[in-house]
């Protein structure tokens, strides 16, 4: 991206000017080394979300953002219904509610060691994943619905997980305005026997321990110490998620139309959040999410039971939850006025700062957990959101390192077997459904994650807590 574009307003934050049709400016943050290396789509799928109806302060980036479907991967924006604010399948993405959690045992890297390769061979063969990959829960329509309305919550109610898990989960683990009679009946057939399942892609479950900590005092609020090891599992609301998205894209296509927004960019389709189509999509977004925080509480199961089994009776806690593709109804102040919000977050995590009730009370004076994935082979960080961070992006933080490199150059660029083989001279296992998925996710592919983390938090967005090593990952 060309820096003479923009106006310097940090060392770790750009501004987009307000030009043409945009409503706001745009806000990009980064380093410069960052912003020089993010692609020109970028630039314009900021100004395109800054043109669009009822958006408030600005239109936001993170630093690992990269072009996106209508919104940049990275994206954030706020928009007011009170002010013809508008809902975008673009602004959260096919894959709904995409989120991390992290699991936190009692063992150190010492002790996981001598397990480790029948630790991870237990875990691959227990949880399934991979291109339509389906687990042992089969549901009939009526009983996905309950999940649709239930999420965690219904999990738990199952058997699947502990209730003390839900406190530490996103909206407790169910997302309310779920109305499962606005998902299509063909999203929900391909997912009725996908709960609990990892899928493919850039998902994965990855055993860690913790290499590095920078805060000792949110570390112990968090439950973390020095070479514990973790477990992260990284996954959204797979087949579901997506056929929402592609039903309702042709409905708010139509809808922007209907009620006259200039579209920019075709994937930007919307439809006012008030309106009849805004609030059908709303409420089928809500049932994408509770189907990835059920996906997730179910593996978490899974995980648990392995290590359950391999280390006899060792219990793995929940550390939190929170997904990086969704929009909320959120409250911010914004110019001293505290405004009721419809957050979208595309690649994005929400990351708020101490003193939110919403909150769970183990963490309410430090601030929410933030669970940053690293590439395949490479750190992880747990961070901390702030309240500059609230003020300056609406609580939100980066999700990842961010790709530098298409799936399609990494197929023809690296070979499974080679990464495989260079991972486990470095003490890490890796595990895979698919040599071409292994592949698209080499670590060359992806933007250093060091780097996107120095410059979140730099920009006073979250603050460093601990970093987080592989041991064995499992992908799709």
């Amino acid at each position: 991206m060309e820096l003479k574009k923009l106006v310097k307003i940090s060392d770790f934050e750009w501004e987009i000017p307000k030009s043409g049709d945009m409503r706001v400016p745009g806000r990009i943050f980064g380093s410069q080394r960052l912003i020089e290396e993010m692609d020109e789509k970028v630039y314009e799928q900021v100004s395109n979300v800054a043109s669009l109806p009822g958006i408030v302060k600005a239109s936001i980036a993170m630093p690992d953002a990269h072009w996106g479907y209508g919104f940049p991967i990275g994206g954030v924006a706020a928009f007011d219904p009170d002010a013809s604010g508008i809902i975008s399948v673009g602004g959260v993405g096919y894959d709904i509610s995409c989120g991390v959690r992290t699991l936190l045992s009692p063992l150190t890297k010492e002790e996981v060691e001598p397990y480790l390769e029948k630790l991870i061979r237990a875990l691959f063969e227990t949880v399934p994943s991979g291109v339509g990959s389906e687990g042992e829960i089969k549901l009939s329509p009526h009983q996905l619905d309950e999940v649709l309305v239930g999420g965690a919550e219904w999990a738990v109610k199952k058997g699947y997980g502990l209730p003390e898990d839900l406190e530490f989960i996103e909206e407790r683990g169910k997302m309310e305005g779920a109305d499962p009679s606005y998902v299509s009946m063909e999203a929900k057939k391909r997912q009725h026997r996908q709960v609990g399942t990892l899928g493919s892609g850039n998902h994965y479950l990855e055993v860690q321990y913790v290499a590095e900590i920078y805060d000792r005092a949110t570390a112990q609020a968090f439950g973390l110490f020095e070479n514990q090891v973790v477990v992260t599992i990284h996954c959204g609301s797979r087949a579901l998620g997506h056929q929402i998205a592609t039903d309702y894209l042709p409905v708010l296509a139509k809808a922007s139309r209907k009620y006259g927004i200039p579209i920019k960019e075709k994937e930007l389709v919307c439809a006012p959040i008030n309106s009849e189509e805004g609030q059908a999509y709303f409420k089928a977004m809500c049932c994408g999410i509770n189907c990835a925080l059920a996906n997730r509480q179910v593996i978490t199961h899974l995980v648990r039971e392995v290590f359950d089994e391999i280390f006899n009776g060792v219990h793995l806690k929940l550390l939190y939850d929170v997904s990086h593709n969704t929009c909320k109804v959120e409250y911010h102040v914004v110019n001293g006025r505290r405004m009721r919000l419809f957050v979208h977050r595309k690649g994005a995590t929400r990351a708020w700062g101490p003193g939110r009730k919403e909150l769970p009370p183990a963490y309410r004076e430090v601030g929410q957990p933030v669970i940053i994935g690293g590439s395949m082979g490479t750190a992880s960080y747990i961070l901390v959101g702030t309240k500059e961070g609230e003020e300056k992006a609406f609580g939100s933080a980066c999700h990842g390192a961010g790709r530098t490199m298409s799936r399609n150059q990494a197929i023809k660029s690296f070979r499974a077997e080679e990464i495989v083989e260079r991972l486990r001279k470095k003490g890490i296992i890796v595990m895979a459904k698919s040599k071409k998925g292994l592949a698209e996710e080499a670590p060359e592919a992806y933007k250093d994650v060091s780097l996107v983390i120095e410059a979140t938090c730099k920009a006073g967005l979250t603050r460093k807590v601990a970093k987080l090593l592989p041991m064995g990952c499992i992908k799709g």
